[in-house]
């Protein structure tokens, strides 16, 4: 199914969870079909930085019971636009370019955390890095990754 005989209407709405292991941490429900079927992922302001985060669960494994790459670069991906989310402001934006190291693992249960800046905003390009670690092993490095966001319109309302 290519979804080309579906309507096209994915509308993010930022929700904030307010009970569970989650409660106070915000997600975008309903904005990214494959998100929504990899996810959920959560971000939370904190004093020193916007956090991204969510619990490893068998279904995010790979075959050797490791966190699957493409589970890692899909909350990668989820993490730059929240990394960027005041630079792209009423913006939409597509993921121009993605480069990624792996340096570390996973399993089910852990805890994966993601922070990281913007590192230049351009007119029309938005430049980000981040690392992914894992928090149940004290912050162990999992993946380094930057990225382009290149802007391409607005936001609808």
């Amino acid at each position: 199914m290519d979804g080309g005989d579906q309507e096209h209407n994915y509308t993010s709405h930022l929700t904030q969870v307010t009970e569970g292991e989650w409660a106070g941490w915000s997600y975008y429900p309903g904005g990214d079909p494959y998100e929504d079927l990899t996810g959920p992922f959560y971000f939370q302001d904190r004093p020193e930085g916007r956090v991204c985060a969510f619990r490893a669960e068998r279904r995010h494994m790979n075959g050797g019971m490791f966190l699957h790459g493409g589970c890692m670069m899909t909350f990668a991906d989820f993490c730059l636009f929240v990394i960027a989310r005041e630079a792209l402001n009423s913006s939409m934006a597509v993921t121009a370019t993605f480069n990624g190291e792996f340096v570390g693992s996973a399993g089910v249960g852990d805890l994966i955390e993601c922070t990281g800046e913007v590192v230049k905003e351009g007119r029309s390009m938005v430049f980000v890095r981040g690392l992914i670690v894992n928090a149940t092993r004290g912050g162990e490095p999992m993946m380094s990754f930057s990225s382009v966001l290149k802007k391409v319109g607005k936001r609808p309302t």
